[in-house]
């Protein structure tokens, strides 16, 4: 299928992007690396009478350190992210470029931007679900103003955001690295999207015990979905095989994810309870099993 008839407009710079969302807002839709857009356009589920390309704003284009606090801005690709392992810009957020492998395949990891999948907001892709395990903020603009939105209160439904009509996401805020941080997944195939997905941060004492920890899931509920009731079993407590065991048990009793074609109920509770495991496992620097 072919876009429905719409006007196309190249963004010159950051300012020039904002405004036209200031003047067009809702008929409007920004196009950034185009790896979700670009299907929903031809398929007909979107009818924006305007793209918007920022394609070649090139302030969007950067990662930056300062300081603890990494700065991810919303045009960098999945390949900039993947292939900077050992940049001093992502020192103590190796997990960022070590998860990158997980999204697609080569091509869109090429194309496909950071922001553009936290804008996107599926449910199970890879960014939402590490933001949300590392407690991430997102920068949005508009002409008016800034603003930084937690990740906790970013999304809000199926692919759905807190963003206004009349915003843009500048980048994405890491506060602090953590001590240890992890992805895990399962797909059916390599590059295929995640059928369950599992995210988890961690803090810990020199003796061992959990200060600190983040748990998310992916692929159970419209959003990328927090799990405070898991992350109270490890939390004060040694992170012992046995504790993380039962934090993945929680974990799984928790969700409510629907079934079709690519699993049950029961088997995605089943791929949560094995994938939190092996995510806290990793966080940890491999928990004896």
């Amino acid at each position: 299928m072919k876009p429905p008839p719409l006007e196309y407009r190249r963004a010159a710079d950051l300012d020039d992007a904002l405004q036209l969302l200031a003047e067009h807002g809702d008929e409007s839709k920004v196009l950034a690396g185009g790896q979700s857009l670009i299907s929903l356009l031809n398929f007909r589920l979107s009818r924006p009478s305007l793209l918007i390309d920022i394609g070649q704003v090139d302030a969007l284009q950067v990662a930056s350190r300062s300081g603890e606090q990494l700065s991810v801005g919303a045009l960098v690709t999945h390949h900039m992210v993947e292939v900077a392992r050992g940049d001093p810009v992502y020192r103590g957020y190796e997990v960022l470029p070590e998860s990158a492998r997980w999204i697609g395949h080569l091509p869109i990891r090429t194309r496909g931007t950071f922001g553009g999948s936290m804008a996107h907001g599926d449910p199970a892709a890879e960014w939402p679900l590490l933001c949300t395990a590392l407690g991430a903020k997102v920068v949005l603009a508009r002409a008016s103003g800034t603003r930084s939105v937690a990740i906790d209160d970013f999304y809000v439904g199926f692919l759905t955001t807190s963003m206004a009509e009349d915003e843009l996401l500048l980048r994405v805020d890491f506060q602090q690295p953590p001590m240890g941080a992890a992805l895990a997944e399962f797909s059916r195939r390599p590059g295929d999207f995640a059928i369950v997905a599992a995210a988890a941060s961690l803090e810990w004492s020199p003796t061992g015990r959990c200060t600190a920890v983040r748990i998310a899931v992916g692929g159970v509920d419209s959003t990328p979905l927090r799990v405070p009731a898991a992350e109270g079993v490890l939390l004060g407590e040694q992170l012992e095989p046995g504790a993380v065991e039962e934090a993945a048990s929680v974990a799984a009793r928790s969700v409510s994810p629907s079934s079709d074609i690519h699993g049950t109920a029961r088997y995605r509770r089943h791929l949560v309870r094995v994938l939190t495991a092996n995510a806290l496992r990793s966080s940890y620097g491999g928990v004896a099993a």
